[in-house]
Protein backbone atom coordinates (compact mmCIF):
# COMPACT_ATOMS: atom_id res chain seq x y z
CA UNK A 1 0.00 0.00 0.00
CA UNK A 2 2.20 2.52 1.19
CA UNK A 3 4.56 1.60 -2.34
CA UNK A 4 1.95 2.52 -4.17
CA UNK A 5 1.17 5.81 -2.54
CA UNK A 6 4.64 6.33 -2.77
CA UNK A 7 4.32 6.01 -6.77
CA UNK A 8 1.47 8.26 -6.69
CA UNK A 9 3.16 10.97 -4.77
CA UNK A 10 6.25 10.76 -7.49
CA UNK A 11 3.64 10.67 -10.36
CA UNK A 12 2.27 13.95 -8.99
CA UNK A 13 5.86 15.42 -9.04
CA UNK A 14 6.46 14.60 -12.29
CA UNK A 15 2.83 15.85 -13.77
CA UNK A 16 4.19 19.03 -11.72
CA UNK A 17 7.21 19.76 -13.27
CA UNK A 18 5.60 19.71 -16.59
CA UNK A 19 2.50 21.61 -15.42
CA UNK A 20 2.09 24.77 -13.06
CA UNK A 21 -1.17 25.10 -11.51
CA UNK A 22 -3.96 26.26 -13.22
CA UNK A 23 -6.19 28.61 -11.59
CA UNK A 24 -10.18 28.40 -11.69
CA UNK A 25 -11.98 29.10 -14.87
CA UNK A 26 -14.11 32.89 -14.84
CA UNK A 27 -12.16 33.95 -12.26
CA UNK A 28 -8.70 35.75 -11.51
CA UNK A 29 -5.98 34.68 -9.07
CA UNK A 30 -5.61 37.17 -6.35
CA UNK A 31 -2.88 38.76 -4.59
CA UNK A 32 -3.04 37.09 -1.27
CA UNK A 33 -2.15 39.32 1.35
CA UNK A 34 0.98 37.41 3.30
CA UNK A 35 1.35 37.35 6.94
CA UNK A 36 4.96 37.32 8.20
CA UNK A 37 7.06 33.79 7.97
CA UNK A 38 7.10 32.21 11.35
CA UNK A 39 5.93 28.74 13.08
CA UNK A 40 3.31 27.98 15.48
CA UNK A 41 4.99 29.33 18.43
CA UNK A 42 4.35 32.77 16.95
CA UNK A 43 0.72 32.49 17.91
CA UNK A 44 1.98 32.42 21.84
CA UNK A 45 3.54 34.85 24.16
CA UNK A 46 4.70 31.86 26.21
CA UNK A 47 6.83 30.49 23.55
CA UNK A 48 7.53 33.63 20.90
CA UNK A 49 9.62 35.17 23.22
CA UNK A 50 7.82 38.00 22.88
CA UNK A 51 7.32 40.03 26.54
CA UNK A 52 3.78 40.86 27.35
CA UNK A 53 3.74 43.99 27.55
CA UNK A 54 0.30 46.23 29.45
CA UNK A 55 -2.59 47.06 27.78
CA UNK A 56 -3.82 50.41 26.66
CA UNK A 57 -5.81 52.25 29.62
CA UNK A 58 -8.52 51.94 27.21
CA UNK A 59 -9.11 47.93 28.07
CA UNK A 60 -10.40 49.46 31.49
CA UNK A 61 -12.27 51.38 29.76
CA UNK A 62 -13.86 48.66 27.66
CA UNK A 63 -14.15 46.47 31.11
CA UNK A 64 -16.05 49.52 33.13
CA UNK A 65 -18.53 49.69 29.87
CA UNK A 66 -19.32 45.71 29.55
CA UNK A 67 -20.58 45.18 33.59
CA UNK A 68 -22.03 49.13 33.93
CA UNK A 69 -25.17 48.66 35.54
CA UNK A 70 -24.77 44.87 36.23
CA UNK A 71 -22.57 45.01 39.25
CA UNK A 72 -24.67 43.22 41.54
CA UNK A 73 -25.82 40.69 39.49
CA UNK A 74 -21.87 40.16 38.25
CA UNK A 75 -20.91 39.71 42.29
CA UNK A 76 -23.80 37.22 42.66
CA UNK A 77 -23.02 34.99 39.62
CA UNK A 78 -19.53 35.03 40.19
CA UNK A 79 -20.42 33.58 43.89
CA UNK A 80 -22.38 31.19 41.98
CA UNK A 81 -19.74 30.00 39.05
CA UNK A 82 -17.43 29.51 41.89
CA UNK A 83 -19.68 27.15 43.77
CA UNK A 84 -20.50 25.28 40.79
CA UNK A 85 -16.57 24.80 39.96
CA UNK A 86 -15.89 22.94 43.30
CA UNK A 87 -18.47 20.44 42.35
CA UNK A 88 -17.54 20.06 38.72
CA UNK A 89 -13.66 19.94 39.14
CA UNK A 90 -13.48 17.65 41.58
CA UNK A 91 -15.90 15.62 39.12
CA UNK A 92 -13.81 15.97 36.06
CA UNK A 93 -10.48 15.13 38.44
CA UNK A 94 -12.05 12.03 39.64
CA UNK A 95 -13.03 10.63 36.11
CA UNK A 96 -10.31 11.62 33.51
CA UNK A 97 -10.38 10.80 30.40
CA UNK A 98 -13.71 8.97 30.78
CA UNK A 99 -15.25 12.17 31.12
CA UNK A 100 -14.26 12.98 27.04
CA UNK A 101 -17.66 11.63 24.95
CA UNK A 102 -17.13 9.12 22.26
CA UNK A 103 -19.37 7.88 19.57
CA UNK A 104 -18.33 5.30 16.30
CA UNK A 105 -18.98 6.89 13.04
CA UNK A 106 -21.49 4.28 12.28
CA UNK A 107 -23.56 5.61 15.37
CA UNK A 108 -23.80 9.04 13.83
CA UNK A 109 -27.21 8.21 12.04
CA UNK A 110 -28.89 7.54 15.16
CA UNK A 111 -26.69 8.85 18.70
CA UNK A 112 -27.79 7.99 21.90
CA UNK A 113 -29.40 11.35 23.34
CA UNK A 114 -26.91 11.46 26.40
CA UNK A 115 -24.20 11.45 24.15
CA UNK A 116 -25.13 14.87 22.38
CA UNK A 117 -25.99 16.57 25.96
CA UNK A 118 -22.31 15.33 26.94
CA UNK A 119 -20.61 16.43 24.31
CA UNK A 120 -22.89 20.26 24.48
CA UNK A 121 -21.27 20.01 28.53
CA UNK A 122 -18.00 19.12 27.56
CA UNK A 123 -17.49 20.51 24.52
CA UNK A 124 -15.04 17.88 23.12
CA UNK A 125 -16.05 14.31 21.44
CA UNK A 126 -14.13 11.61 19.90
CA UNK A 127 -15.91 10.12 16.49
CA UNK A 128 -14.09 6.33 16.40
CA UNK A 129 -13.14 5.23 13.10
CA UNK A 130 -14.32 7.89 10.57
CA UNK A 131 -11.26 6.79 7.74
CA UNK A 132 -10.33 3.22 7.88
CA UNK A 133 -7.24 2.30 10.18
CA UNK A 134 -5.19 1.24 7.25
CA UNK A 135 -6.59 4.79 5.24
CA UNK A 136 -4.64 6.61 7.96
CA UNK A 137 -1.50 5.50 8.46
CA UNK A 138 -1.35 5.65 4.90
CA UNK A 139 -1.68 9.42 5.20
CA UNK A 140 1.79 9.40 7.41
CA UNK A 141 3.63 6.98 5.54
CA UNK A 142 2.87 9.89 2.72
CA UNK A 143 3.22 12.91 4.25
CA UNK A 144 6.67 11.64 5.72
CA UNK A 145 7.70 10.54 1.50
CA UNK A 146 6.28 14.42 0.73
CA UNK A 147 8.91 16.26 3.22
CA UNK A 148 11.83 13.72 2.33
CA UNK A 149 11.13 14.86 -1.03
CA UNK A 150 11.40 18.44 0.13
CA UNK A 151 14.08 18.50 2.93
CA UNK A 152 13.77 22.28 2.78
CA UNK A 153 10.36 21.70 4.80
CA UNK A 154 12.49 21.36 7.97
CA UNK A 155 15.46 24.11 6.77
CA UNK A 156 15.84 28.02 7.52
CA UNK A 157 14.02 28.60 4.02
CA UNK A 158 10.59 26.78 5.52
CA UNK A 159 10.48 26.74 9.82
CA UNK A 160 9.29 23.87 11.84
CA UNK A 161 8.38 23.60 15.39
CA UNK A 162 10.22 23.33 17.18
CA UNK A 163 13.37 23.85 15.17
CA UNK A 164 15.85 21.13 16.57
CA UNK A 165 12.96 18.25 16.27
CA UNK A 166 9.91 19.34 14.19
CA UNK A 167 7.02 18.05 15.64
CA UNK A 168 4.17 20.73 13.71
CA UNK A 169 5.23 21.26 10.24
CA UNK A 170 4.62 23.83 8.48
CA UNK A 171 3.00 22.13 5.15
CA UNK A 172 -1.01 22.81 4.61
CA UNK A 173 -1.19 21.16 0.78
CA UNK A 174 0.43 17.75 1.00
CA UNK A 175 -1.84 14.92 -0.61
CA UNK A 176 -2.26 13.51 2.72
CA UNK A 177 -4.08 16.55 3.78
CA UNK A 178 -5.60 17.31 0.30
CA UNK A 179 -7.61 13.73 0.28
CA UNK A 180 -8.15 13.64 4.15
CA UNK A 181 -10.17 16.93 4.27
CA UNK A 182 -12.01 15.71 0.82
CA UNK A 183 -12.82 12.26 2.85
CA UNK A 184 -16.91 12.00 2.43
CA UNK A 185 -16.30 10.00 5.41
CA UNK A 186 -14.66 12.80 7.51
CA UNK A 187 -17.53 15.66 5.42
CA UNK A 188 -20.04 13.38 6.97
CA UNK A 189 -19.17 13.48 10.67
CA UNK A 190 -17.96 17.09 10.21
CA UNK A 191 -21.96 17.76 9.31
CA UNK A 192 -23.20 16.11 12.39
CA UNK A 193 -21.09 18.18 14.17
CA UNK A 194 -22.43 21.23 12.94
CA UNK A 195 -25.93 19.88 13.22
CA UNK A 196 -24.99 20.29 17.43
CA UNK A 197 -25.29 24.00 16.76
CA UNK A 198 -28.25 26.25 16.08
CA UNK A 199 -29.44 29.97 15.77
CA UNK A 200 -32.20 31.12 17.73
CA UNK A 201 -33.30 33.45 14.57
CA UNK A 202 -34.08 31.89 10.99
CA UNK A 203 -32.76 35.16 8.93
CA UNK A 204 -28.84 34.44 10.26
CA UNK A 205 -26.83 33.84 7.40
CA UNK A 206 -25.43 30.51 8.25
CA UNK A 207 -25.44 27.08 6.98
CA UNK A 208 -24.49 24.19 8.68
CA UNK A 209 -25.40 21.93 5.68
CA UNK A 210 -21.85 22.26 3.72
CA UNK A 211 -18.80 21.81 5.47
CA UNK A 212 -16.65 24.09 4.36
CA UNK A 213 -12.32 23.08 4.67
CA UNK A 214 -9.70 24.95 6.27
CA UNK A 215 -6.07 23.93 5.39
CA UNK A 216 -4.20 23.85 8.71
CA UNK A 217 -0.84 21.75 10.00
CA UNK A 218 0.87 18.07 10.28
CA UNK A 219 2.01 17.23 13.57
CA UNK A 220 4.46 14.14 13.78
CA UNK A 221 5.17 13.89 17.56
CA UNK A 222 8.58 11.73 18.42
CA UNK A 223 8.65 10.03 21.78
CA UNK A 224 10.44 12.06 24.34
CA UNK A 225 9.82 15.33 23.00
CA UNK A 226 9.39 18.50 24.83
CA UNK A 227 9.55 21.45 22.86
CA UNK A 228 5.85 21.06 21.62
CA UNK A 229 4.92 22.17 24.99
CA UNK A 230 1.42 24.23 24.79
CA UNK A 231 0.00 24.85 27.66
CA UNK A 232 -3.88 25.70 28.55
CA UNK A 233 -5.09 28.31 25.91
CA UNK A 234 -8.23 28.91 23.66
CA UNK A 235 -7.47 30.06 20.29
CA UNK A 236 -9.79 32.53 18.04
CA UNK A 237 -8.31 35.34 19.32
CA UNK A 238 -7.47 36.76 22.77
CA UNK A 239 -8.45 40.26 23.58
CA UNK A 240 -11.30 40.11 20.83
CA UNK A 241 -13.22 38.07 23.04
CA UNK A 242 -13.81 41.48 25.43
CA UNK A 243 -13.61 44.23 22.48
CA UNK A 244 -16.79 45.45 21.37
CA UNK A 245 -15.31 45.49 17.84
CA UNK A 246 -14.61 41.70 18.51
CA UNK A 247 -17.05 39.15 19.61
CA UNK A 248 -19.06 42.24 20.89
CA UNK A 249 -20.26 43.19 17.75
CA UNK A 250 -22.96 40.12 17.75
CA UNK A 251 -23.12 39.85 21.70
CA UNK A 252 -21.51 36.80 21.92
CA UNK A 253 -21.01 36.77 25.46
CA UNK A 254 -23.94 39.13 26.40
CA UNK A 255 -25.39 36.89 29.34
CA UNK A 256 -21.80 36.35 31.20
CA UNK A 257 -21.61 40.51 31.34
CA UNK A 258 -25.13 41.00 32.38
CA UNK A 259 -24.79 38.06 35.26
CA UNK A 260 -26.58 35.84 33.62
CA UNK A 261 -23.69 33.63 32.54
CA UNK A 262 -25.88 30.20 33.73
CA UNK A 263 -27.91 31.48 30.48
CA UNK A 264 -24.91 31.86 28.52
CA UNK A 265 -25.39 29.12 25.84
CA UNK A 266 -22.24 28.58 23.90
CA UNK A 267 -24.06 26.20 20.69
CA UNK A 268 -26.15 29.30 19.98
CA UNK A 269 -24.30 30.59 16.42
CA UNK A 270 -26.28 33.80 14.91
CA UNK A 271 -24.27 35.94 17.07
CA UNK A 272 -20.94 34.58 16.35
CA UNK A 273 -22.00 35.50 12.77
CA UNK A 274 -20.33 38.63 12.60
CA UNK A 275 -17.68 38.36 15.63
CA UNK A 276 -14.26 39.50 14.36
CA UNK A 277 -11.74 37.14 16.45
CA UNK A 278 -8.60 38.86 14.46
CA UNK A 279 -8.14 42.12 15.20
CA UNK A 280 -4.28 42.51 15.21
CA UNK A 281 -3.62 40.67 11.93
CA UNK A 282 -1.60 37.93 14.67
CA UNK A 283 0.51 34.98 13.03
CA UNK A 284 -1.93 31.76 13.27
CA UNK A 285 -4.72 33.42 14.17
CA UNK A 286 -8.13 32.50 12.85
CA UNK A 287 -10.11 34.73 10.82
CA UNK A 288 -12.55 32.37 10.13
CA UNK A 289 -15.25 30.80 12.32
CA UNK A 290 -14.58 27.16 13.01
CA UNK A 291 -17.69 26.19 15.21
CA UNK A 292 -15.12 23.24 16.37
CA UNK A 293 -11.53 22.45 16.06
CA UNK A 294 -10.07 19.07 15.68
CA UNK A 295 -7.52 16.70 14.40
CA UNK A 296 -7.68 13.17 12.19
CA UNK A 297 -5.72 10.91 14.15
CA UNK A 298 -2.49 8.98 12.04
CA UNK A 299 -1.15 7.28 14.95
CA UNK A 300 -1.97 5.20 17.97
CA UNK A 301 -1.41 7.48 21.27
CA UNK A 302 -2.86 7.38 24.38
CA UNK A 303 -2.57 9.98 27.82
CA UNK A 304 0.90 11.24 28.64
CA UNK A 305 1.94 9.87 24.86
CA UNK A 306 1.88 13.20 23.45
CA UNK A 307 -1.40 13.81 22.99
CA UNK A 308 -4.34 16.33 23.30
CA UNK A 309 -5.59 17.78 26.73
CA UNK A 310 -8.81 19.80 27.56
CA UNK A 311 -10.51 21.29 30.10
CA UNK A 312 -14.21 19.38 29.93
CA UNK A 313 -16.38 22.34 31.05
CA UNK A 314 -17.49 24.29 28.38
CA UNK A 315 -19.66 27.28 29.71
CA UNK A 316 -17.94 27.64 33.15
CA UNK A 317 -14.90 27.97 32.07
CA UNK A 318 -16.06 30.57 29.72
CA UNK A 319 -18.22 32.29 31.93
CA UNK A 320 -14.87 32.24 34.57
CA UNK A 321 -12.40 33.24 31.95
CA UNK A 322 -14.26 36.26 31.01
CA UNK A 323 -15.51 37.53 34.15
CA UNK A 324 -11.70 36.56 36.24
CA UNK A 325 -10.68 40.29 35.28
CA UNK A 326 -12.72 41.90 37.38
CA UNK A 327 -12.42 40.33 40.45
CA UNK A 328 -9.11 40.50 42.45
CA UNK A 329 -8.30 38.71 46.04
CA UNK A 330 -8.56 40.16 49.43
CA UNK A 331 -5.62 38.19 50.67
CA UNK A 332 -2.93 37.52 48.51
CA UNK A 333 -1.62 33.67 48.37
CA UNK A 334 1.26 32.95 50.81
CA UNK A 335 4.54 31.67 49.89
CA UNK A 336 3.84 27.94 51.51
CA UNK A 337 1.46 27.15 48.82
CA UNK A 338 -0.34 24.81 51.41
CA UNK A 339 -3.44 22.76 50.89
CA UNK A 340 -4.69 25.32 53.74
CA UNK A 341 -3.49 28.11 52.16
CA UNK A 342 -4.95 27.18 48.72
CA UNK A 343 -8.75 26.78 50.15
CA UNK A 344 -8.30 30.19 51.66
CA UNK A 345 -6.79 32.17 49.07
CA UNK A 346 -10.00 30.63 46.44
CA UNK A 347 -12.70 30.68 48.98
CA UNK A 348 -15.52 33.23 47.29
CA UNK A 349 -15.54 35.68 50.26
CA UNK A 350 -11.88 36.08 49.49
CA UNK A 351 -12.83 38.02 45.76
CA UNK A 352 -13.87 41.23 45.53
CA UNK A 353 -15.46 42.97 42.30
CA UNK A 354 -13.47 46.06 40.88
CA UNK A 355 -15.03 48.61 39.48
CA UNK A 356 -15.21 52.19 38.95
CA UNK A 357 -11.69 53.66 39.30
CA UNK A 358 -10.24 50.55 40.46
CA UNK A 359 -10.88 48.77 37.61
CA UNK A 360 -7.47 48.25 35.52
CA UNK A 361 -6.60 47.68 32.14
CA UNK A 362 -5.51 43.75 32.41
CA UNK A 363 -7.21 41.13 30.82
CA UNK A 364 -5.56 37.95 32.88
CA UNK A 365 -3.42 35.73 29.32
CA UNK A 366 -4.80 38.14 26.81
CA UNK A 367 -2.33 39.55 24.30
CA UNK A 368 -3.09 41.31 20.93
CA UNK A 369 -2.12 38.91 18.21
CA UNK A 370 -1.79 35.96 20.13
CA UNK A 371 -3.77 33.27 21.97
CA UNK A 372 -5.63 33.10 24.71
CA UNK A 373 -3.64 31.65 27.35
CA UNK A 374 -4.89 30.50 31.03
CA UNK A 375 -2.57 29.35 34.17
CA UNK A 376 -2.99 27.86 37.56
CA UNK A 377 -1.46 31.17 38.92
CA UNK A 378 -3.47 33.23 36.56
CA UNK A 379 -6.46 31.39 36.84
CA UNK A 380 -6.79 29.36 40.11
CA UNK A 381 -10.53 28.30 40.44
CA UNK A 382 -9.99 26.59 37.45
CA UNK A 383 -7.72 24.12 39.26
CA UNK A 384 -6.44 23.64 35.75
CA UNK A 385 -3.76 21.22 37.17
CA UNK A 386 -6.32 18.59 38.12
CA UNK A 387 -9.08 19.78 35.30
CA UNK A 388 -6.75 19.49 31.93
CA UNK A 389 -8.03 15.70 31.20
CA UNK A 390 -6.39 13.69 28.78
CA UNK A 391 -8.64 12.24 25.50
CA UNK A 392 -8.75 8.56 25.69
CA UNK A 393 -6.63 6.28 23.52
CA UNK A 394 -6.76 6.85 20.27
CA UNK A 395 -6.37 5.23 16.88
CA UNK A 396 -5.19 5.87 13.47
CA UNK A 397 -8.71 7.37 11.75
CA UNK A 398 -10.12 8.77 14.71
CA UNK A 399 -11.44 12.46 14.77
CA UNK A 400 -10.70 14.53 18.06
CA UNK A 401 -12.69 17.81 17.72
CA UNK A 402 -13.38 20.33 20.44
CA UNK A 403 -15.67 23.56 20.67
CA UNK A 404 -13.70 26.99 19.63
CA UNK A 405 -14.23 27.99 23.10
CA UNK A 406 -12.74 25.10 24.87
CA UNK A 407 -9.17 25.01 26.47
CA UNK A 408 -6.91 22.75 25.53
CA UNK A 409 -3.37 21.99 25.59
CA UNK A 410 -1.00 19.32 24.68
CA UNK A 411 1.38 16.63 26.82
CA UNK A 412 4.25 18.70 28.03
CA UNK A 413 6.32 15.25 27.52
CA UNK A 414 5.72 12.45 25.38
CA UNK A 415 6.40 9.90 27.07
CA UNK A 416 4.94 7.21 24.42
CA UNK A 417 7.28 4.52 22.61
CA UNK A 418 5.89 5.65 18.82
CA UNK A 419 5.15 9.11 17.09
CA UNK A 420 1.60 11.23 18.11
CA UNK A 421 0.77 12.06 14.32
CA UNK A 422 -2.22 14.24 13.41
CA UNK A 423 -4.07 16.31 10.50
CA UNK A 424 -5.09 19.29 11.89
CA UNK A 425 -8.94 19.72 10.64
CA UNK A 426 -11.42 21.78 11.72
CA UNK A 427 -15.32 22.32 11.99
CA UNK A 428 -16.32 25.26 9.82
CA UNK A 429 -20.08 26.13 8.24
CA UNK A 430 -21.27 28.27 5.49
CA UNK A 431 -21.21 32.18 6.56
CA UNK A 432 -20.19 34.84 3.80
CA UNK A 433 -17.06 35.63 5.99
CA UNK A 434 -15.70 32.21 5.62
CA UNK A 435 -16.74 32.19 2.41
CA UNK A 436 -14.09 35.33 1.72
CA UNK A 437 -11.79 33.66 3.25
CA UNK A 438 -12.62 30.76 1.10
CA UNK A 439 -11.65 32.21 -2.28
CA UNK A 440 -8.57 33.54 -0.87
CA UNK A 441 -7.66 29.83 0.32
CA UNK A 442 -8.52 28.64 -2.76
CA UNK A 443 -6.05 30.98 -4.32
CA UNK A 444 -3.31 29.70 -1.86
CA UNK A 445 -3.89 26.13 -2.57
CA UNK A 446 -3.27 26.64 -6.73
CA UNK A 447 -0.10 28.59 -5.76
CA UNK A 448 0.86 26.28 -2.91
CA UNK A 449 0.98 29.38 -0.36
CA UNK A 450 -0.03 28.79 2.91
CA UNK A 451 -3.55 29.73 3.90
CA UNK A 452 -3.94 33.53 4.97
CA UNK A 453 -4.09 33.01 8.59
CA UNK A 454 -0.86 31.61 8.38
CA UNK A 455 2.80 32.58 8.36
CA UNK A 456 3.75 33.61 4.98
CA UNK A 457 6.69 32.87 2.50
CA UNK A 458 6.83 30.88 -0.34
CA UNK A 459 5.09 27.81 1.22
CA UNK A 460 4.83 24.52 -0.87
CA UNK A 461 4.74 26.59 -4.03
CA UNK A 462 8.41 24.68 -5.18
CA UNK A 463 7.36 21.47 -3.51
CA UNK A 464 8.02 18.14 -5.64
CA UNK A 465 4.43 16.81 -5.38
CA UNK A 466 2.65 19.37 -4.30
CA UNK A 467 -0.97 18.02 -5.49
CA UNK A 468 -3.67 20.28 -8.13
CA UNK A 469 -6.77 20.56 -8.72
CA UNK A 470 -6.46 17.98 -11.21
CA UNK A 471 -5.13 15.80 -8.46
CA UNK A 472 -7.93 16.63 -5.81
CA UNK A 473 -10.46 15.57 -8.88
CA UNK A 474 -9.37 12.08 -8.89
CA UNK A 475 -10.06 11.35 -4.94
CA UNK A 476 -12.93 13.94 -3.94
CA UNK A 477 -16.55 13.62 -3.96
CA UNK A 478 -18.74 16.71 -5.19
CA UNK A 479 -18.91 17.48 -1.43
CA UNK A 480 -15.09 17.64 -1.24
CA UNK A 481 -14.62 19.60 -4.14
CA UNK A 482 -17.12 22.05 -2.85
CA UNK A 483 -15.53 22.13 0.47
CA UNK A 484 -12.15 23.52 -1.18
CA UNK A 485 -14.25 26.25 -3.15
CA UNK A 486 -14.28 24.44 -6.24
CA UNK A 487 -17.70 23.28 -7.35
CA UNK A 488 -20.67 25.52 -6.62
CA UNK A 489 -22.88 24.85 -3.35
CA UNK A 490 -26.51 24.04 -3.69
CA UNK A 491 -29.25 24.05 -1.13
CA UNK A 492 -30.76 20.60 0.58
CA UNK A 493 -34.40 19.84 1.47
CA UNK A 494 -32.23 20.18 5.13
CA UNK A 495 -32.06 23.44 4.66
CA UNK A 496 -34.64 24.17 6.84
CA UNK A 497 -33.58 28.07 7.88
CA UNK A 498 -33.95 31.31 5.28
CA UNK A 499 -30.71 32.40 6.52
CA UNK A 500 -29.11 28.93 5.59
CA UNK A 501 -30.43 29.20 1.93
CA UNK A 502 -29.18 32.74 1.68
CA UNK A 503 -25.37 31.67 2.50
CA UNK A 504 -25.15 29.31 0.07
CA UNK A 505 -26.43 31.85 -2.22
CA UNK A 506 -24.05 34.25 -1.33
CA UNK A 507 -21.36 32.12 -0.83
CA UNK A 508 -21.68 31.23 -4.37
CA UNK A 509 -21.81 34.95 -5.53
CA UNK A 510 -18.33 35.48 -3.56
CA UNK A 511 -16.87 31.93 -4.62
CA UNK A 512 -18.15 33.49 -8.55
CA UNK A 513 -18.86 29.81 -9.08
Amino acid sequence: MIASMKSTLQATAAHLLRKRPRSICSVTTRSIPQKKEGDISSVFVSLSGSPSAPLPERFADIKRQLISGNETAIRASWQLLLGRLIVENAEISQRGPRVVPQIDFSDLSNPAQGFVQEVKKRGVAVVRGVVPESEAREYKAVVEEYIKANPWTKGMQYPTFPSTNPAVFELYWSPSQIRARAHPNLIAAQRFLMKLWHSDHEEAVISTSHPLAYADRVRIRQPGDSGFALGPHIDGGSLERWEPEGYGIGGVYDKIWQGEWEKYDPWEASTRIPAVSDLYNGVGACSMFRMFQGWLSMSSTGPKEGTLMVNPLLQLSTAYLLLRPFFAPIKQLDSSTSNKSITEYIRSDNWTLKTGHEITSELHGANPGHAQELSQELHPHLDLSKTMVHVPQIKPGDYVVWHCDTIHAVDKIHAGKSDSSVLYIPVCPVTETNAEYLVRQRDAFLNGFPGPDFPGGKGESEHIGRPTRDYLSRYAQREGMQAIGLERLSATQKEDMIGGRLAIEKANEILAL
